[in-house]
């Protein structure tokens, strides 16, 4: 018998930690010892003297510790259509945007998804979700470029495969060479789960089977895409209940709500998420909580195509999993997870329970084990904890933007963006001191930028 390599340990000590476990449990002044890609101990005071085989100890006095964050909603295409449509609702906007995405290919799709990862790592992002369901004829393999850009920057990631197959000539919005076929959507979702899927317990790539939204997507697409999922043991994905156009859209097509339309189709599960879910009532809640479906909170978008504000205290009183989601860059152009944990805090509390509506403890759950909750990952990430996976953010918080803030869970919430000064995925450290560690994010910046330019000449937006 051979003895096992031992693995490579990173002390972090002198910190302030928010381990985000179901008690809650924080310390003043803490350490965290990882062990090769898991967390191997938490506590108090500093990490106990001479553990084999530490690689790096870190001094970390003047921070706060936390889980990586965790992004449940995004379309990273859409970072090369930033600042447009800029007053527009939901309907009107995907109207004015859609013959611009429906002329994405392979090269525009992976600069996008490394702009959009890139802004999100160097926030603290750890594990993000994207949903792209744009596949004009033609274009690539989009999926695969999203994937790769996920692998380069070192950051664990869900693609929702998502799809339409309603067309401008069925009475969808999208154009019709922008949609696919039902046969070809399903054969192609299935074929990417098959490729790309992981299901092991520190997988980095993982798919769900995601069809857009109710108004660009046939009833059919909704059953037999939640049947593949189910067949091949993956999680669903799709939009739901963001805006008023769309509860009237559904009761005028189908004869009901889109909470009723979703249960109709097999849509409500805890394999389950839906991004936005902003206009919800009481019995749509209920489902939700009695199913276990979860919620992608997405508070700037919501206020950007002026959606509503989604009920999230009431959500979470009901026992409803949900995350935060950055949602698209052109509905959200700073593209940082960090900054929704304030947005969350602040824009609920202008609903109905005003200044009870949630704590900046409760945001900070939101954007992390909320967000492991909702992609099914909740036992692998989301709190420090012994046994669970090494994605962990440092944040600085001893400059001018926090110092005087003596709560660090505040300073981090209510406060200006925090500096990254590390984020370690899977044991790995992604940023360091603000910069990605992995790609040249200089170059990523140039990439983005030409990109964006082509597809605006491509789309007739300019000369």
């Amino acid at each position: 018998m051979t003895n096992a390599t031992p693995a490579e340990r990173i002390v972090i000590e002198n910190c302030s930690i928010a381990t985000v476990d179901a008690a809650g449990t924080e310390y003043a002044t803490g350490h965290v010892v990882v062990a090769g890609n898991r967390i191997e101990s938490v506590g108090a005071g500093p990490a106990p003297e001479g553990p084999a085989g530490v690689v790096r100890r870190i001094d970390a006095t003047g921070h706060l510790l936390t889980p990586g964050l965790v992004n449940t909603h995004h379309h990273f295409y859409q970072f090369l259509t930033r600042g447009l449509a800029t007053d527009h609702n939901l309907f009107n906007w995907l109207v004015a945007l859609y013959p611009t995405w429906a002329r994405i290919d392979e090269q525009m799709t992976y600069a996008g998804a490394q702009g959009s990862l890139g802004m999100m790592a160097r926030g603290g992002v750890t594990t993000a979700a994207d949903h792209h369901y744009v596949f004009p004829r033609g274009s690539g393999d989009l999926s695969g470029s999203i994937i790769r850009a996920a692998s380069e920057m070192g950051v664990r990631f869900t693609l929702a495969r998502g799809s339409m197959d309603r067309g401008e000539s069925d009475g969808g919005l999208p154009p019709d060479f922008a949609v696919e076929t039902l046969e070809g959507a399903l054969a192609a979702t299935e074929e990417t789960v098959d490729r790309h899927h992981d299901a092991s317990f520190d997988a980095m790539t993982q798919v769900a089977v995601a069809p857009c939204s109710p108004f660009s997507v046939s009833t059919e697409l909704m059953r037999q895409g939640a049947e593949l999922a189910r067949r091949k043991g993956v999680r669903l994905h799709t939009h739901g209940s963001e805006t008023v156009e769309e509860e009237q859209f559904c009761k005028e097509l189908f004869g009901m709500g889109p909470t009723d339309y979703f249960e109709s189709t097999g849509w409500l599960g805890s394999d389950v998420w839906m991004a936005h879910c902003v206009h919800m009532n009481d019995s749509d809640i209920a489902a939700f909580a009695r199913t276990g479906t979860g919620v992608a909170h997405c508070p700037s978008s919501n206020a950007r195509i002026a959606a509503g504000i989604a009920r999230v205290p009431d959500m979470l009183a009901a026992g409803v999993p949900v995350g935060l989601g950055v949602d698209g860059t052109a509905s959200n152009e700073s593209g940082e997870l960090h900054t929704e944990l304030r947005n969350a805090l602040l824009i609920n509390r202008l609903g109905a329970h005003r200044e009870a509506a949630l704590t900046a403890r409760q945001a900070l759950r939101l954007g992390t084990y909320g967000g492991a909750q909702v992609l099914g990952r909740a036992d692998q990430i989301g709190s420090i904890e012994p046994g669970k996976l090494a994605d962990l953010v440092l944040w600085k918080l001893d400059t001018i933007a926090h110092a005087s803030i003596a709560d660090p869970v505040n300073a981090l919430v209510f406060g200006a963006a925090a500096p990254v000064t590390l984020s370690l995925v899977n044991g790995r450290p992604v940023v360091e001191s603000g910069r990605l560690t992995l790609v040249d994010e200089d170059a990523i910046a140039r990439s983005t930028r030409a990109e964006a330019q082509r597809l605006a000449r491509i789309a007739g937006l300019t000369a």
